[in-house]
């Protein structure tokens, strides 16, 4: 019953310019969510710069809800603006602009994404060539921790090399349960959209936990102990399961590094990473009660370290095998409270007993983390000193150790390894 009020006429054309640029951007989704049958309304995300908060996100809003009484968007998220290392937008005639195909010729696609990744975007977002450096260091360092445990991979075989949880050494049950922890903190940025969180957590895993930790004290058993050996497939087992995750974790963000790699990793597996699952929640993995442990002796490590660094700085030692770590249980227990003792350990440890206790039942464990060839406690004249290590370097794990020579067979190599060459 509609009809023009000055001439009566009921028929009317469809106009095809453009009403408003905001109400007809805003009502989109009737013509694009509502219509298409792989798509569903209300769309699941609005994404746009900031701007739009007045703009398409309110038109859409209001249209929607003044027609469907209902947003048109289960999620809004919202950007900055790309701009210079000193906050300036960018502009041609500022010569400040980075055109996406100059930065991919000369870092590469990755370096891009992995930029991409790395910046906070509800704030403006910063790019200069130091940043792209940096970002380009970075970027090699989680390659070269892919590279390095598929080089130690090259003999595992997950069907039947394949260490079972409860036979895994504790520093492996440890690496695990970081890995875990990590896999839960990425999963909720990714579904939270902290892209930035999955880039700092995975780059501080690969250069704290992994590169500076973990492989650098698993590397001794991996050269060393015998081929087929618990200790070795142990780790193996651990790095199988820590780069299997990182790669499907990532392949959102470096998808061609990701995919490269995956095709090196041994065992069965999907074709691509790509068409591979996000790795699920692992609750066995957990153990708080191993966190709390060694941060004890993670403490220890850091103090000792100063003093290892101070007696290679004096070349009282060279390499860190060279030396033996003795600590004073006379003078910790004099001292716990009046010399400072307590200060540095006495949130961990409850007195100088529990300490000393500590201390004795994980010699062998201070030894690998701090890679020394001895860990003891003796009379010093000091809390902890560092001495050159009585015995004969062994020319095969570098270990100073009094059992070489004694072996006929193998003269210039320790026990330990008389037993992996036999």
């Amino acid at each position: 019953g509609i009809k023009c009020p000055k001439c009566g006429k009921k028929e009317f054309l469809k106009e095809e310019d453009i009403l408003d640029v905001w109400f007809d951007s805003g009502v989109s989704f009737s013509t694009v969510v509502e219509k298409r049958d792989n798509l569903n309304y209300p769309a699941d995300l609005y994404l746009e710069g900031s701007d739009q908060h007045r703009g398409w996100f309110q038109s859409s809003l209001l249209s929607s809800i003044g027609t469907r009484g209902a947003a048109p968007y289960k999620a809004v998220l919202t950007h900055g603006f790309v701009v210079d290392a000193s906050g300036r937008k960018m502009s041609k005639s500022l010569g400040n602009v980075m055109a996406p195909q100059e930065v991919i010729k000369k870092y590469g696609a990755e370096v891009l994404r992995l930029w991409v990744a790395a910046e906070d975007y509800r704030e403006d977002i910063r790019i200069s060539e130091e940043i792209l450096l940096r970002l380009s260091e970075a970027y090699r360092r989680i390659r070269n921790t892919f590279r390095f445990i598929l080089g130690n991979l090259y003999d595992f075989d997950p069907a039947k090399d394949m260490v079972e949880y409860d036979k895994l050494t504790e520093i492996d049950r440890l690496t695990l349960h970081r890995l875990e922890t990590l896999k839960r903190r990425i999963r909720l940025a990714y579904d939270s959209f902290e892209f930035h969180t999955i880039y700092h957590s995975t780059h501080n895993f690969c250069s704290v936990d992994l590169s500076a930790f973990y492989l650098d004290i698993v590397k001794d058993r991996l050269y060393t102990e015998k081929a087929d050996s618990l200790e070795r497939r142990s780790s193996q087992t651990v790095m199988y399961h820590v780069l299997d995750h990182l790669l499907r974790l990532l392949s959102p963000v470096l998808v061609f590094t990701t995919d490269e790699a995956w095709g090196f990793l041994p065992g069965k597996k999907e074709e691509s990473v790509h068409l591979s699952a996000f790795p699920s929640q692992n609750n066995d993995w957990l153990d708080d009660g191993l966190e709390k442990k060694w941060a004890k002796v993670l403490s220890i490590k850091g103090e000792v370290s100063k003093i290892l660094e101070g007696a290679r700085a004096k070349k009282d030692i060279g390499h860190s095998l060279d030396a033996e770590v003795t600590f004073d249980s006379k003078i910790i227990q004099a001292n716990w409270e009046t010399g400072g003792i307590s200060s540095l350990f006495g949130n961990l440890f409850k007195d100088s007993k529990e300490f000393i206790n500590f201390i004795k039942t994980n010699s062998k464990t201070l030894e690998d983390i701090l890679i020394v060839s001895k860990v003891s406690l003796a009379e010093s004249n000091a809390l902890i000193s560092v001495k050159k290590a009585s015995g004969v370097k062994c020319e095969r794990c570098w270990h100073i150790n009094e059992s070489v020579g004694k072996d006929e067979t193998h003269a210039t190599v320790c026990e330990r390894c008389v037993q992996a060459l036999s």
